[in-house]
């Protein structure tokens, strides 16, 4: 679920118009699996109210939603700072091991992070890290 909501907040956030929709095609052809796993995926997640959607339709974010994807982004940001500017990695390797950590960190450990990083305003992708 967490992976979904991921992918489709990158769709979202490079968005001109937030309120275009994210495609269910373009969330297939990113994480590579096939459109009716997806549509499973996007079903599940609008009964548990983090997407909004109707069959053949966009797929946009709830409040709650967009709250819970804007925190996992966050948290994968700050992972990817601490590996960067910290533990030294090289650029190529450090989305895989934030993705690999992202799962394993406490919101806890996230927040003392983010304060021994001294709050990072941008991920080494140079992606905007939103304060949550």
């Amino acid at each position: 679920m967490e992976n979904y909501l991921i992918t489709i907040y990158r769709f979202y956030e490079k968005q001109q118009d937030k309120l275009k929709g994210i495609r269910s095609v373009e969330i297939a052809s990113e994480l590579k699996i096939s459109k009716p796993s997806v549509s499973s995926m996007i079903k599940k997640l609008t009964n548990l109210n983090y997407l909004k959607s109707e069959p053949y339709s966009k797929i946009f974010f709830t409040k709650k939603g967009l709250t819970y994807a804007k925190k996992l982004i966050h948290n994968h940001r700050i992972i990817e700072v601490f590996l960067r500017n910290i533990l030294e990695l090289d650029v190529a390797d450090i989305h895989k091991e934030a993705h690999i950590l992202e799962h394993a960190f406490s919101d806890k450990v996230i927040k003392k992070l983010n304060l021994f990083l001294n709050n990072p305003q941008m991920s080494p992708y140079r992606k905007k890290i939103s304060q949550i």
